[in-house]
C-alpha cells in the first residue's frame, strides 16, 4: 500500500509548528517520545471489551497485563484503592461517573463555566446540563476566588445529589474539606475533576482531593504529561447507597457501578494503545525526574504571573498556585479573540477565555488563559518567563502592526531553537 503523502506531510508540518512556537495552551503538553511510541503500536488493532481477566473477546492475555500495569501505577501515584483507566477523555470519565451515581433530572452543583468551570460541570450545551438539573456557584468579583459562601448557600437551598469541584480556568488551590462538610450536611456526593492540576496534586504541590471527595476524575494529558485520555479514581471503595445487589444478594460496591458505567454504560472497546501510553506516562509520574519537572511548572507559572502584572496586566485572583493564569485584557482594550488570533501569527499559541463577570460573548471574550506545562517540558526556567511575556506584550501593544508581529514571529522561532523538541524525529 502506498504511503499517504498528503496526510503524513501535514503531520510533519504540525511537528514543525510545535517546534517553532511557544505553546501556552494550559491544557496542552508534550508527551515523552516513549509515550507517543506506545500509542503508535499494534495494540491499536486489538478489541478488548470488558476488563482484565473478564473480556468479551479472546486474545486479550497481553493487553490484560498492560491495562493492569496502568491501573496499578496510577493507584500508586495517587495512593488510592480504585482506578478505571478506560475513559477515552476527561469528559467521558465525568459522563460515566454521573451515570453511575445519578438519575436523569437529578440536581448537580458546579462552578459556572463563565467563572472558570468546565462544560461537563453542568453547562446547558453539554450532556451534564441536558440530562441533569444544573445549579452553579461562582467566584467573588473583588478577589476572583471561589465564593464558598455562595456554594454552601446553593447546596443547602437546592440539595443537589452531586457537588462538583475543579475547574478549567481557575488558578488557585481548592478547599475540598469545606466542600465535603456541606455535602455531608445535605447527603450529596462530591466529585473533584482534577484534570488541570493533577500533576501538581500527584506530587503534593497542591491540596489533595482524595481525603475529602468521594470520586476523582482527570484527563491524562495536561500536567500529567500523558496521552489524551481520562481516568476515574477513588481513595477507597465503598458500598453503594442505592441498595443495588448482585444475583447472589450481595451489595454492589461503587467500583462495580463505576466499571459498568464506563463499559458498557458509555463506551465500547477500550483504546488499548492509549492505555499502554497511559501506563508509560504513569510510570514516568513515579520518577524523581517528574517531581523536578512539575515543581518547575509551578515556579514558572508564578514567575510568569509576576512578569505580566509588572507590565500592568490584570491576573484574575492576583496570581496563581498551579500551572495557569487567567488574564483580563479589558484594561488593555483588547478582546481575547483578537489577542489569540494575533499571537497565533507570531507563533505564540494560547486561547481566548471568558473572565468572571465578562461583558463579552464566549466567542469574543475579554481574556486569555495562559499555561506553562508545555514550555516547561521544553526546558524553560523562571528567567525565560520574562522573555516570553516580553514577546506577548510586544505583540499585544502593537496588535495591528503586521511588521512588528512578523518580527516577533522570527524572534520566537530563533528563541525556541534553544529548547529542542523531539530531536530524534526527523
Amino acid at each position: 500500500m502506498q504511503k499517504d503523502k498528503l496526510v503524513f506531510d501535514l503531520i510533519d508540518q504540525e511537528l514543525e509548528r510545535q517546534r517553532n512556537g511557544i505553546e501556552l495552551i494550559a491544557s496542552e503538553n508534550f508527551t515523552s517520545l516513549q509515550v507517543m511510541e506506545a500509542m503508535g503500536t499494534s495494540l491499536t488493532n486489538k478489541y478488548a471489551e470488558g476488563y482484565p481477566g473478564k473480556r468479551y473477546y479472546g486474545g486479550c492475555e497481553i493487553v490484560d497485563q498492560i491495562e493492569q500495569i496502568a491501573i496499578d501505577r496510577v493507584k500508586q501515584v495517587f495512593n488510592c484503592a480504585y482506578a478505571n483507566v478506560q475513559p477515552h477523555s476527561g469528559a467521558q470519565a465525568n459522563a460515566a461517573l454521573m451515570m453511575a451515581i445519578l438519575q436523569p433530572g437529578d440536581k448537580i452543583l458546579g462552578l459556572d463555566l463563565s467563572m472558570g468551570g468546565h462544560l461537563t460541570h453542568g453547562s446547558p450545551v453539554n450532556f451534564s446540563g441536558k440530562i441533569y438539573k444544573p445549579f452553579f456557584y461562582g467566584v467573588k468579583k473583588e478577589t476572583g476566588l471561589i465564593d464558598y459562601e455562595m456554594l454552601e448557600e446553593k447546596a443547602r437551598t437546592e440539595k443537589p445529589a452531586l457537588i462538583i469541584c475543579g475547574a478549567s480556568a481557575y488558578s488557585r488551590d481548592i478547599d475540598y474539606a469545606r466542600i465535603r462538610k456541606v455535602a455531608d450536611e445535605i447527603n450529596a456526593f462530591v466529585l473533584c475533576d482534577m484534570a488541570h492540576p493533577a500533576g501538581l496534586i500527584a506530587k503534593g504541590l497542591l491540596s489533595s482531593p482524595f481525603e475529602h471527595c468521594h470520586f476523582v476524575t482527570s484527563t491524562t494529558h495536561k500536567t500529567l504529561r500523558g496521552p489524551r485520555g481520562g481516568i476515574i479514581l477513588m481513595k477507597t471503595d465503598f458500598e453503594n447507597p442505592f441498595g443495588l445487589k448482585d444475583p447472589k444478594g450481595n451489595i454492589r460496591m461503587m467500583s462495580h457501578l463505576l466499571d459498568m458505567a464506563v463499559f458498557p454504560g458509555t463506551q465500547g472497546g477500550p483504546l488499548e494503545h492509549v492505555i499502554a501510553a497511559k501506563a508509560v506516562a504513569f510510570g514516568e509520574l513515579l520518577t524523581d525526574e517528574f517531581t523536578v519537572y512539575i515543581t518547575q511548572v509551578q515556579k514558572n507559572a508564578q514567575a510568569m504571573a509576576k512578569a505580566f502584572m509588572a507590565k500592568g496586566y490584570e491576573i484574575i485572583s492576583g496570581g496563581t498556585d498551579n500551572h495557569l493564569m487567567l488574564i483580563d485584557l479589558r484594561n488593555k482594550n483588547i478582546t481575547g479573540k483578537k489577542a489569540q488570533e494575533t499571537l497565533d501569527k507570531a507563533h505564540i499559541t494560547l486561547n481566548k477565555n471568558a473572565v468572571p463577570f465578562d461583558d463579552k460573548s464566549p466567542f469574543v471574550t475579554s481574556g486569555i488563559r495562559v499555561g506553562v506545562p508545555a514550555i516547561t517540558t521544553r526546558g524553560m526556567k523562571e528567567t525565560d518567563m520574562q522573555i516570553v511575556v516580553d514577546f506577548i506584550d510586544e505583540v499585544l501593544m502593537n496588535i495591528d502592526n503586521e511588521t512588528i508581529v512578523a518580527k516577533v514571529k522570527e524572534e520566537v522561532k530563533t528563541f525556541m531553537k534553544q529548547f529542542p523538541l523531539y530531536p530524534a524525529l526527523k
